[in-house]
């Protein structure tokens, strides 16, 4: 993609997020003056996803909530549930479930359990049960009553129902709009594509994925575990002040001189039952304090002065002993010696309480008592839920679109660059100097400009393919000098054998060249694809001609006799195999490791042509892929010429008659899916052999 091209498209992401937000908004504000039963709120995120991707969707999600959260603050709430249904939607829109078909119905339920399922949870959070509320009470109260007798199930199955026609409606406007609107005004789309987890083998983009996501997880952990604490640290201080305030308010009502009495006479003192009425109406006119009673403290225990009955809990008489709670342990101390203390969260006798301990002082400044107020914590933790609730779903909506803008910024300037390097690089051909050019204009052509160390490398890319180009047809010179002096060897030593054997001249030409075609045929069909190659059949075919060369070292009389040779003079014959194993080994030790690879399949030629694949042939009688590759392709080829060939002791045996021949000697002579090949290209070993049969040998 061309720089103009990429900024073209920077643009109509732009108009496809500000187009799909102004949708969102627009059908939302549609569907609430009409009272319908539905939102109709992302119609362009589904829009956005079905043609753009990933990131104009998640972009359009956040910013309808962002946006509505200015006139409904509690709309960016659910930022989260819109990214959500974003993300879902890309990656069922890159599977092709948007159809006008059945497929259609995957989205609409997928969608739901986001919008209806998630978004029922995210608001049991906040807002607590929807139960008894106006909109959704009748059919979650319905569903609560007669079914689940749980609230959030109710909620979650209430919400699954009443958004249903939402999403089903949503999604085949969107898919409508999708149709109408011309191809060419939306954006290359982006594909989300799952995958088995390979960290090995992930891509630029994927690691680049995880990597911001496990930034955007830390950062989101640390803010929101420190403004839980924060949050928690203030409710409790909080709730504190306005415990200390309740006690201060009662101690107000309690003389202290009269504490001591108090003890011992309880309801029969006047003023004891006067105080007691005073500290009943405190705790009633403070709906946040569970308990509101009177302690002296002593060696033995908690001595009640006054203890304000609940609806659920009676309270202690004055003059009763009250151990003290193990929780209490590191402040007796401090109580005994009538100090202050800080305020103290337990979870003992009484339930999860957060206690405030005001001490009353007589006027000598001795501590008489106590004043102890009670709030609950669960009351605070509910608190702390829904505040955290909040928190984390704002989070997740706001990090899911830096998260969505990031990628997409480092695909831009980072990924989308070195994808298209890399990707013509997979496309090189260092095959012709037309070629090699045509990979140097291709190159020039991604035309990278971002201005960082990417158009950097992008530059030394260039650099190091025209480079590299000049190096190959350089090598490519000095290959081809080199070749003509290896195939000139051979010719030399093949020459050499044809002086000798007069019978088998055109042998070892007419065996390369069915070598050739069976090795094709091989390549065609995927026989043996993980060895063949076309450096195997260059250097297979090339070699071929060096089969017999252990020939050289048998007698004159027994190569050129013109009947059948005795068992003695074949067994001569069979050294031949090994002499030409040796000969070609000693070769390789003249040349560069590096360079011996035709060599290496001339010696397995020569060595075990005349192997078998039952084991039943010699030098070493190996059987089936004991023997290599290059010598069971060179047993076909070497057999079928000489049935097919001309001798001194014989004429040539009909086409048909060898091919049967060979086939016959599938899976005992010869290799089945090399015999195969062989068949299969029938036309072309035909022409050899008849072409060769009509020259003389020479």
């Amino acid at each position: 993609m061309g720089k103009s091209t990429r900024r073209i498209d920077d643009i109509k992401i732009l108009c496809l997020v500000l187009a799909g937000t102004a949708i969102n908004l627009v059908f939302s504000q549609i569907a609430s003056m009409l009272s319908l039963p539905v939102y109709l709120d992302c119609i362009g995120t589904i829009l956005a996803a079905l043609t753009g991707g990933y990131f104009p969707a998640i972009l359009v999600g956040f910013l309808t909530n962002f946006i509505s959260g200015f006139s409904e603050y509690s709309n960016s709430y659910y930022s989260v549930i819109s990214v959500l249904i974003a993300i879902a939607a890309s990656a069922l829109a890159s599977r092709k479930f948007f159809k006008f078909s059945w497929k259609m119905i995957v989205p609409m339920l997928a969608l739901t359990v986001i919008g209806g399922g998630l978004g029922a949870v995210v608001t049991y959070l906040i807002y607590g049960s929807s139960l008894g509320e106006e909109i959704t009470s009748g059919l979650a109260y319905q569903i609560y009553e007669g079914f689940t007798h749980n609230a959030l199930a109710a909620d979650v199955l209430s919400g699954l129902i009443y958004d249903l026609p939402d999403k089903a409606i949503s999604v085949a406007v969107a898919m409508l709009l999708a149709k109408v609107i011309p191809d060419k005004l939306f954006p290359v789309r982006e594909e989300l594509k799952f995958r088995r987890m390979d960290i090995k083998r992930l891509s630029l983009s994927g690691k680049v994925v995880i990597m911001m996501t496990m930034v955007v997880v830390f950062v989101a952990g640390a803010v929101s575990y420190t403004s839980f604490k924060q949050f928690e640290d203030s409710s409790i201080e909080q709730e504190a002040e306005y415990a200390y305030q309740v006690a201060d308010y009662a101690s107000a009502q309690i003389d202290p001189i009269m504490v001591d009495k108090y003890i011992e006479q309880g309801y029969d003192n006047y003023y004891y039952k006067q105080t007691s009425i005073k500290l009943e109406q405190i705790l009633a006119a403070a709906p946040k304090v569970e308990y509101l009673y009177v302690y002296q403290i002593r060696e033995d225990g908690c001595h009640v002065v006054f203890d304000v009955d609940t609806p659920e809990v009676e309270g202690n008489e004055a003059g009763e002993i009250v151990p003290f709670d193990e929780s209490f342990t590191e402040h007796i101390p401090a109580l005994l010696a009538g100090e202050e203390i800080d305020p103290i969260v337990t979870d003992d006798t009484y339930g999860w309480l957060l206690t405030v301990y005001v001490p009353l002082y007589d006027q000598t400044g001795e501590c008489k008592c106590y004043v102890c107020a009670d709030i609950p914590m669960p009351d605070i933790a509910r608190n702390e839920t829904t505040f955290v609730s909040r928190m984390i779903t704002l989070l997740l909506g706001f990090f899911g679109a830096i998260l969505a803008t990031g990628v997409y910024l480092t695909n831009r300037f980072l990924v989308d660059p070195v994808k298209a390097m890399s990707r013509i690089t997979e496309e090189f051909d260092y095959s012709t100097p037309e070629a090699r050019e045509l990979t140097i204009s291709k190159v020039r052509s991604l035309n990278i400009h971002t201005g960082d160390e990417i158009e950097a490398l992008f530059k030394a890319f260039v650099r190091n393919t025209r480079e590299t180009s000049e190096y190959i047809s350089d090598a490519e010179h000095k290959s081809e000098t080199i070749e003509k002096l290896q195939s000139g060897m051979i010719n030399i030593m093949a020459d050499l054998v044809e002086s000798r054997d007069q019978s088998t001249g055109m042998h070892i030409k007419n065996t390369a060249s069915y070598v050739e075609i069976i090795i094709d045929k091989m390549m065609e069909e995927g026989i043996y694809a993980d060895q063949l190659s076309e450096k195997f059949k260059k250097d297979a075919v090339a070699s071929a001609p060096l089969h017999d060369i252990g020939k050289i070292v048998i007698s004159d009389v027994i190569l050129n006799k013109p009947g059948r040779l005795t068992p003695e003079e074949f067994d001569k014959m069979k050294e031949h195999s090994d002499a030409g194993h040796k000969i070609i080994n000693n070769m390789m030790k003249t040349v560069d490791e590096a360079d011996a690879g035709y060599l290496e399949q001339a010696e397995d030629m020569a060595h075990y042509h005349h192997e078998k694949w039952n084991g039943q042939g010699y030098p070493e009688g190996l059987k089936e892929e004991q023997i290599p590759l290059a010598a069971r392709i060179m047993a076909v080829a070497d057999v079928f010429d000489a049935l097919v060939s001309k001798r001194s002791y014989k004429d040539g045996m009909p086409f048909e008659k060898a091919m049967d021949i060979i086939k016959e000697g599938s899976g005992s002579h010869f290799d089945p899916q090399i015999v195969k090949a062989f068949v299969d290209s029938e036309a072309e070993i035909r022409k050899i052999a008849e072409d060769r049969n009509d020259q003389k040998p020479g």
